[in-house]
């Protein structure tokens, strides 16, 4: 119903920035909570960031928040992860997904339903 394209990854010395964006089309995203995920080789898949599509109310987790920033385009239906003050272990694959809520709670934990492909992200030391 969702589908989600990630651009934007690539190669990037410690301390530089990214910006990673997440196309979505289907249907439009007005009820919808967009979220980027990662994954490091051998690690579980890691939260790290969300926003509310209505609103664009945003939640980071601990280990980007200061660093990393998520927005949105509602004309163009695309999502943005603008990472700053790159780290080494923010080295991931790191995903696009989406849910359907139409709750004004952010929920970190929350199941998402709709996945992109992913885009790698490396960041050398």
């Amino acid at each position: 119903q969702v589908q989600l394209v990630e651009s934007g990854g690539g190669l990037v010395q410690a301390g530089g920035s990214l910006r990673l964006s997440c196309a979505a089309s289907g249907r439009t995203l007005s009820s919808y909570y967009m979220g980027w995920f990662r994954q490091a080789p051998g690690k579980e898949r890691e939260f790290v960031a969300t926003i509310r599509w209505s609103g664009g109310n945003t939640y980071l987790s601990d280990s980007v928040k200061g660093r990393f920033t998520i927005s949105r385009d509602v004309a163009k239906n695309t999502v943005s992860l603008q990472m700053n003050s790159l780290k080494p272990e923010d080295t991931a694959v790191y995903y696009c997904a989406a849910r359907q809520s139409k709750s004004a709670v952010i929920i970190p934990t929350a199941r998402y339903d709709y996945w992109g492909q992913g885009t790698q992200v490396t960041v050398s030391s």
